[in-house]
């Protein structure tokens, strides 16, 4: 398999780490202080039309093919996690309405999600309940032909504290459906959730739902369609997201320990003649090297509309955050007590690493997800 980027996919990767640099990397480590992202930032994202990256361009998105996106979610990830977080999350939801929605929910929201206008988040996670998705408690209750009453309790939910509209994972008449939700939908309260490891600046909430009255036509796709299709197809565009996002940490981690090691002596020479300082470097850079082989695979099968494409993302994000962990580890390492200082940037990569091996589906989830697929695909 050949990886050759067209020109135009050079020119935008060349434009989204120009953007990076120049907007995201000098703040990120005052937004991981702050656990919040800047409102300048958000409307800077938005006018580069990147919170509609999947998105067609007559609702105002980027139309971007899956590699593009991937190249975006590098870079972002090289910057700041959450940035690529709050970005991801924005696609996540539009994608789903796009693909699944109503005509007058599409008309409704898509442009105002890719123009920024409408910030939206996914709530599917609750206290008691996280890889184990189809047994979440929410419900929908069908008050009357035009209204049904939601009660239940979200937790983690990204951008929870500034989200204007919520895509709410329930059952409906027992079945898990998902239905979008205003915020200022009456019993509706958000709780801002702070001090977390990693990721710090995504602004998590906890949600009650506590007899919110919706419109019937706010669910999206019909009741039963909750997780299948509607959850994996958020979620497979999210894990894609961080298996780049996580080649993003290990490149920053990279180029920080080259320049770090390039100039710091030690034992009357440079760190980076130093043969256990070599060791590192060139594991960072091999499973650098195979992590974003495996983001190019999984972006062009899915681009392909191949059938294995959903499991060829999930192998690319379980690889990714772990290798993000260790590459960033190393990092930290590498750096000494320069790189636990909070004004250092490998120990921000390395706490946001870890939180990669968690969202989406754990590792150890996808490595059940993986056994699977492999006995399924290599039994004799």
């Amino acid at each position: 398999m050949e990886i050759k980027l067209s020109e135009q996919q050079k020119r935008n990767q060349t434009a989204f780490r120009d953007f990076v640099n120049k907007e995201i990397i000098p703040h990120a480590n005052q937004h991981d202080k702050e656990e919040r992202i800047p409102d300048e930032l958000i409307k800077k994202l938005a006018r580069k039309r990147y919170f509609g990256a999947v998105l067609p361009e007559q609702y105002g998105g980027h139309a971007m093919d899956y590699i593009t996106y991937g190249l975006l979610n590098e870079e972002l990830g090289r910057g700041c996690a959450s940035v690529r977080a709050f970005m991801m999350m924005q696609n996540m939801v539009a994608l789903t309405i796009h693909k699944w929605g109503s005509e007058e929910q599409k008309e409704r929201w898509l442009g105002r999600i890719a123009s920024g206008e409408t910030i939206a988040a996914f709530a599917l996670t609750e206290p008691e309940v996280g890889s184990d998705a189809m047994h979440i408690e929410t419900s929908f209750t069908d008050a009357d032909d035009s209204k049904f009453i939601i009660n239940g309790h979200k937790k983690w939910i990204t951008l929870g504290q500034i989200a204007d509209l919520f895509l709410v994972f329930g059952k409906k008449r027992g079945k898990l459906s998902a239905v979008l939700v205003e915020k200022d939908t009456p019993g509706l309260t958000k709780i801002p959730i702070g001090g977390m490891l990693g990721v710090r600046a995504s602004m998590l909430a906890e949600l009650y739902f506590d007899n919110c009255s919706v419109p019937q036509e706010n669910l999206v796709g019909r009741a039963g369609f909750g997780f299948v299709p509607v959850g994996i197809t958020a979620l497979n565009l999210g894990r894609y997201s961080i298996a780049w996002g996580c080649v993003g940490i290990g490149q920053a981690c990279l180029e920080a320990c080259i320049n770090y090691a390039s100039n710091r002596r030690q034992f009357g020479d440079y760190l980076k003649n130093h043969q256990l300082i070599q060791e590192m470097i060139a594991d960072m850079t091999v499973n650098l090297k195979a992590g974003r082989l495996l983001c190019y695979q999984a972006g062009q099968m899915q681009e392909e509309g191949h059938e294995n494409a959903i499991m060829e993302i999930m192998v690319a994000k379980y690889f990714t955050s772990k290798m993000a962990c260790t590459i960033a580890s190393n990092a930290v390492q590498v750096h000494g007590a320069v790189g636990c200082s909070s004004d250092s940037a490998v120990q921000r990569h390395l706490r946001d690493a870890k939180i990669m091996e968690i969202i989406e589906g754990t590792s150890q989830i996808h490595q059940i997800k993986i056994a699977d697929y492999a006995y399924r695909e290599y039994a004799e």
